[in-house]
């Protein structure tokens, strides 16, 4: 769900990727410029101000750069400096208004502010320019149940024996998980919670979509099948991920694991549970679109469909594992087929 609540909310590198790999590919756009790559590498390692500086730098040389530009976006949202956030992203929507992305960004950012017409309007257009961008879809409709919720509130504060809309809005608060709210007024900042996901099928077939949820993920007992030992080991990775269990999580990369730009384990291990611990809820979902074994590596390719309070992500992913003694562990993971 939308989370209307901004603080540390697209930090996670899934969304640059996303967006770099995505929102650009086949639009005719030159690749980033070498600054922009190296605030992008900034902005996944949380060097927010840094990475900034650095973006700007390229834009003094390409201030038509949409890549720049809409990364540029994302650091000042994370810096919550909103209002000249909105200006980039509108600015994107303006140059480029065949792109969805900068109008679902300013979705989220009006939403923050309690704008839910200006979300709605701004969501509404990325839909016209993408009809099947699935994440704006959603983000509707979770727009749809704050103005629900608000306009049966505020029925209720004209006539609180109105049983019909008692009801309405339980249903509208039980569906989508949301605190109860005193007025009108509070239920500005209030936010949507992400669903719970369901437990699938450890019989799923190949290809479909495994919902993790939140459990404890347990061992991974090889079968001696390597390819259906490495898929349920990236499902094991995911359940971890999105219990939070950040000791289970790392506990699948590998010592070698190639750390993004070559920071020392520490600090990525750190910087990996800051950003998983906090979140209030994580939902992970994985779609094995490939495994290729050569010995005792494997390569997996996947979609990753990520959801943490206000972040929404859907990828390709590519993990490389290594058969270590009775486990396989990931020692690389870059995000792109």
């Amino acid at each position: 769900m939308l989370n209307i609540n901004l603080s540390r909310k697209l930090r996670h590198c899934v969304i640059a990727c996303a967006a770099f790999a995505l929102l650009f590919s086949g639009a005719g756009f030159a690749g980033p410029a070498e600054d922009t790559k190296d605030a992008t590498k900034l902005y996944q390692q949380g060097k927010l101000d840094q990475a900034l500086s650095k973006v700007n730098g390229a834009l003094v040389l390409q201030p038509k750069d949409a890549q720049g530009r809409f990364l540029k976006g994302l650091i000042l949202t994370e810096l919550k400096k909103s209002a000249d956030a909105i200006q980039v992203f509108t600015g994107l929507t303006e140059d480029y208004p065949e792109l969805p992305e900068p109008y679902n960004n300013l979705a989220v950012l009006y939403a923050s502010q309690g704008n839910y017409d200006k979300a709605k309007a701004a969501l509404e257009l990325a839909i016209h320019t993408h009809p099947s961008y699935a994440t704006a879809y959603e983000n509707l409709g979770d727009i749809y149940a704050q103005l629900a919720r608000r306009s049966y509130d505020k029925a209720l504060q004209l006539d609180k024996s109105n049983l019909t809309a008692q009801g309405k809005l339980s249903m509208v608060k039980d569906i989508f998980n949301l605190p109860k709210v005193a007025s009108t007024e509070t239920a500005k900042s209030a936010p949507v919670q992400v669903a719970a996901a369901t437990k699938a099928d450890p019989k799923t077939e190949p290809g479909k979509p495994v919902a993790v949820t939140a459990a404890k993920p347990a061992n991974v007992a090889l079968s001696g099948n390597a390819s259906a030992d490495v898929k349920a080991t990236v499902e094991a990775w995911a359940r971890a991920w999105a219990a939070k269990d950040t000791a289970g999580y790392l506990g699948f990369y590998a010592p070698d694991f190639e750390t993004p730009g070559g920071m020392a384990r520490a600090v990525w291990e750190t910087q990996r549970k800051e950003r998983i611990e906090p979140k209030k809820s994580i939902s992970v979902e994985v779609k094995i679109i490939k495994t290729s074994l050569q010995g005792n590596v494997a390569t997996v390719a996947f979609r990753q469909i990520y959801r943490a309070d206000a972040v929404k992500s859907d990828n390709t992913k590519t993990l490389r594992l290594v058969k270590t003694g009775d486990r396989w562990l990931i020692n690389a993971e870059r995000s792109g087929a």
